[in-house]
């Protein structure tokens, strides 16, 4: 498929295609019936001869079941014999030759009847698993367009592919980082929120390193690059998360399990019925006809309808449940995985926290509180930094107060000065701090700590941290509750607010300091640890998270903010922002699998009674037919209870 610029366009297309698919089938599903009902009355009201029958009913069969035996055929080329659809292929052909031995009944319709029953199942399966993961198009949002390289003593705007390992790049407020690089002139803040997930801007200045897909805040700086484009971690990222899709541990579909144990028991069965009977009898010549029939009524009757339709439709009404939770999972085979989580990995920042700062605490020296907020939130009025925003949340009516306020400086890599009613008041770092030459103390708060100084003399500090979400130790405390054995947080911030986050929530373990593709390297090293038959579940919501979203077993991304990236990347979408939203994902899961494992057992056991009775000749085809439906019905009831998963629903 190509890329189109225009990311939409291509969704549009993509649901447009599935759409079409579906409606397709759809189409031909009522076709085959009218031609089905319009094959059963050509046989009541004429004296066709079977030949003519069979040609008759072929119409109907082979525009329902084109699909199914070609796909059993691919199978039987791949060496994969033994999937649903060869099952299906077996029997409906048998039931088309059946007629043809000696004395016994044509099973026509039957034949187009099971076809029909089949695609019906696979409509709803189509349906249900909808437009998966669409593209990973919205990641492409990181991805430099251009560089701004000096050659000769111009400056050039190029392709970021054509510059070359040191080169000079220039690069100006607003712009993103297009080549990884060290800064040789020039000092700025950085946002690297989408490769880090870290909402604090990073000072940077002469000879500190800078990657790609940063955006460049305050200053101009000029960088000598160290990777060439390809090499960069931007293009390392998107890289990443396109191969990502391909190491997925898909856990297949229930029924292409169960197809896999059941077709090869049910053919092999059906050879043994036509031949030993017969064999053991010594009148091989009169009772191979008898058994031969038997046989074919015996793989007709195996066909398992009710299994085909019911289980998909429980996996569907269970997705269905989890979305009027506002949990969104993209597809049946992530309901068995979610079922069997043993690990959960979270993200810091957006995800057990809110991602957005506030002033936790004012420690004034000289002043009081109220009037060292004042002045703060005056003298970063204008920042565009989120410290700064934090400040004028926590002093709303500092626009009214009428102070005059003039000659504001931003000292990248420090912080803000400016005069307020002619006093000069710094806020900013210690780095700042040591300027003006004010004695600054540290604080014994974990946050971010903004010291404020006036004329140079210490006025005292506020403490600015990102808030944890007030359900993320009841999400923690709930995982172990179901069974989940490690819960392990990751994070590109510092140690000790990691630590204190850590603490708060009770997590078995915590990593500090890492970039996205470190992030990875311990997914990866995740998901060797954990036992057979287990999964690892990774909970993310920044652009940076997509990698690790799509590497995991499954993803599950922070909907309510979560960068499109992610959103995309994951494979349950957690509609609003509350991780205990997890924990109710793993219970829907494991009670639509409950569900799924009645249907399985009551249809398996109606259908070995049946198959019992053909085996013995004591069923015919319709009853074998009536059974299937009526078992499907009942099937299809017992699914819709997996449409009502409710929040408080704690057992069942």
């Amino acid at each position: 498929m190509e890329k189109h610029h225009h990311e939409h366009h291509h969704e549009h297309e993509h649901e447009h295609h599935h759409e079409h698919g579906l409606r397709e089938q759809l189409v031909k599903i009522v076709v085959t019936v009218v031609l089905l009902i319009a094959a059963v009355l050509i046989e009541k009201h004429t004296a066709l001869t079977t030949w003519q029958l069979l040609l008759v009913y072929l119409v109907p069969y082979l525009l329902i079941g084109f699909d199914t035996l070609k796909e059993a055929a691919e199978g039987l080329a791949h060496g994969e014999a033994f999937n649903e659809h060869f099952l299906m292929s077996v029997a409906t052909i048998g039931a088309l030759c059946i007629g043809f031995l000696p004395g016994a009944e044509t099973q026509f319709p039957e034949a187009v009847f099971v076809m029909l029953f089949f695609q019906i199942g696979e409509l709803f399966e189509g349906y249900a698993e909808g437009k998966s993961r669409d593209s990973i198009a919205h990641l492409m949002d990181i991805r430099p367009d251009t560089a701004n390289v000096i050659r000769d003593g111009n400056t050039l705007t190029v392709s970021p592919e054509t510059v070359e390992v040191g080169e000079t790049i220039v690069i100006r407020p607003g712009e993103r980082i297009p080549l990884d690089g060290v800064i040789t002139d020039g000092v700025s803040a950085l946002n690297t929120v989408a490769l880090t997930g870290e909402s604090i801007p990073r000072e940077v200045g002469v000879g500190d390193e800078v990657i790609s897909g940063c955006v460049n805040i305050s200053g101009v700086v000029k960088v000598r690059t160290t990777k060439s484009f390809g090499e960069s971690t931007v293009s390392k990222i998107i890289r990443l998360v396109d191969d990502a899709g391909e190491h997925k541990s898909k856990s297949e579909t229930f029924i292409t399990r169960f197809a896999r144990v059941y077709t090869p028991v049910v053919v092999f069965a059906a050879v043994a019925l036509a031949l030993l009977p017969p064999l053991f009898s010594g009148h091989f010549a009169t009772a191979f006809p008898v058994w031969l029939y038997r046989a074919l009524l015996f793989l007709v009757v195996s066909c398992p309808c009710a299994l085909v339709i019911s289980v998909p439709l429980t996996f569907f009404g269970g997705i269905g449940g989890a979305s009027r939770n506002g949990i969104l999972i993209k597809g049946a085979n992530f309901m068995d995985v979610l079922s069997k989580v043993d690990t959960v990995v979270f993200d810091k920042t957006g995800t057990l926290t809110h991602g957005q700062f506030q002033v936790d605490a004012v420690h004034p020296e000289k002043l009081d509180e109220r009037q060292l907020l004042h002045l703060a939130a005056h003298v970063e009025h204008f920042s565009t930094h989120p410290v700064g925003a934090a400040l004028r949340d926590a002093f709303p009516d500092e626009a009214t107060d009428g102070c005059q306020v003039s000659d504001v400086e931003e000292i990248a890599g420090h912080g803000v000065s400016a005069t307020v009613d002619g006093k000069r008041v710094c806020v900013g770092n210690a780095k700042m701090m040591d300027a003006v030459g004010a004695t600054w103390h540290d604080c014994h708060l974990v946050g971010t700590v903004i010291h404020v100084a006036v004329d140079g003399v210490y006025a005292g500090h506020i403490v600015i941290t990102d808030k944890v979400k007030a359900d993320s130790a009841e999400t923690v405390s709930r995982l172990r509750e179901l069974g989940v054995r490690r819960t392990v947080m990751l994070t590109g911030d510092r140690e000790e607010v990691a630590k204190d986050v850590a603490d708060r929530l009770s997590l078995s373990e915590f990593h500090a300091g890492l970039l996205p593709t470190e992030k990875v390297d311990y997914v990866e090293r995740f998901l060797q640890e954990k036992p057979d038959g287990a999964y690892l579940a990774f909970v993310g919501d920044g652009i940076n998270d997509a990698p690790v979203l799509a590497r995991a077993d499954v993803g599950i991304a922070m909907g309510g903010l979560g960068s499109d990236a992610a959103i995309e990347a994951a494979d349950v979408v957690l509609m609003d922002d509350k991780p205990s939203k997890i924990a109710s994902s793993i219970r829907i899961a494991r009670r639509t699998l409950r569900i799924a494992r009645q249907n399985v057992a009551f249809a398996i056991g109606v259908k070995v009674a049946v198959l019992l009775l053909a085996a013995a000749g004591l069923a015919t085809m319709w009853m074998a037919v009536f059974a299937d439906v009526g078992v499907t019905v009942l099937a299809v009831l017992n699914a819709m209870r997996a449409m009502r998963c409710r929040e408080g629903m704690e057992g069942d």
